[in-house]
């Protein structure tokens, strides 16, 4: 049984104090996001799928570098084409009511990015054949099959406002979570995977996000408070499974941060992992309770 990697370091030299973050350079990269995602969303809803379909190819990226260091290689070129052409085409079709539909697009892209991924390593032999297109297959069900829902909810009516309630219920169970967690912590939910979280912190992610949802869905959205109660409860143990998940892969890989691409935050998966596994669920409850 091979011992897995340790953990990358910085030199002394390049270490920041306390968390290892660089707080000027995580709050300006965090500025630059929510204007970011905050503008395309409100005023130009293309340019937020755009940045999406960014955001998930770049994930791409650094998920094929973490499985390199475990000896498993992605194709990550036509995973990222894929992840492009399915973001932007789901949306289209959605959006414009193409005589293809946005199912029928995606299905169609997942099955043919799949197939060309297996395709391009055959050159490679034999030899770690399987855990490579294993890499390949989960970083396509990780990705774009996730990311791909976003669109989605971007394309249905008022779907503006269902991708704020979405985002602002994962927020707010992030910031529950860890502001209870820190205050009230006592017993450890996962100390394997992520030992700072608690089930106390987890009880706050789930009681902010019901509020919050709350909020959402009758100032926003217009549907009665059951239905945000339900999205926040939801979405918050979702996002909190996400979280786990990209811990998990960062520990079997040996990571802190999936990459250095956002200054002070680390990677953009480091970003994506709440919001990511919550919005096939996000999706699901507006769909069925709008």
């Amino acid at each position: 049984m091979t011992t897995p990697p340790t953990p990358q370091s910085a030199p002394a030299h390049e270490r920041t104090p306390r968390a290892g973050r660089d707080l000027p350079a995580a709050i300006v990269t965090g500025v630059v996001l929510v204007v970011i995602v905050v503008g395309t969303v409100l005023w130009w809803h293309w340019g937020f799928v755009i940045f999406v379909a960014l955001a998930l190819s770049i994930g791409a990226v650094e998920l094929h570098r973490a499985m390199g260091r475990l000896g498993m290689h992605s194709a990550v070129v036509p995973i990222v084409v894929g992840t492009v052409l399915m973001l932007l085409g789901a949306f289209a079709a959605a959006a414009y009511d193409l005589p293809i539909g946005a199912n029928t697009l995606l299905v169609a892209g997942l099955g043919l990015t799949s197939a060309v991924s297996m395709l391009w390593r055959l050159p490679g032999g034999p030899k770690g054949f399987v855990a490579d297109a294993a890499a390949s297959l989960f970083t396509i069900a990780y990705l774009p099959l996730m990311g791909c829902f976003i669109p989605l909810m971007m394309a249905d009516t008022l779907g503006d406002r269902r991708i704020i309630a979405w985002m602002l219920c994962v927020i707010a169970s992030d910031t529950g979570g860890y502001t209870v967690g820190v205050l009230l912590g006592r017993h450890p939910m996962a100390p394997r995977i992520s030992p700072k979280k608690s089930w106390e912190g987890m009880a706050g992610s789930v009681v902010t996000a019901m509020l919050v949802g709350a909020g959402c869905a009758v100032w926003g959205l217009g549907a009665p408070a059951w239905v945000g109660v339900l999205l926040g409860g939801v979405l918050s143990v979702a996002a909190t499974c996400g979280d786990l998940v990209e811990s998990m892969i960062k520990r079997d890989a040996g990571l802190k941060d999936m990459s250095h691409f956002l200054p002070g935050h680390g990677g953009v998966m480091d970003r994506l992992d709440s919001m990511l596994l919550s919005a096939p669920f996000a999706w699901a409850v507006l769909s069925l309770c709008l």
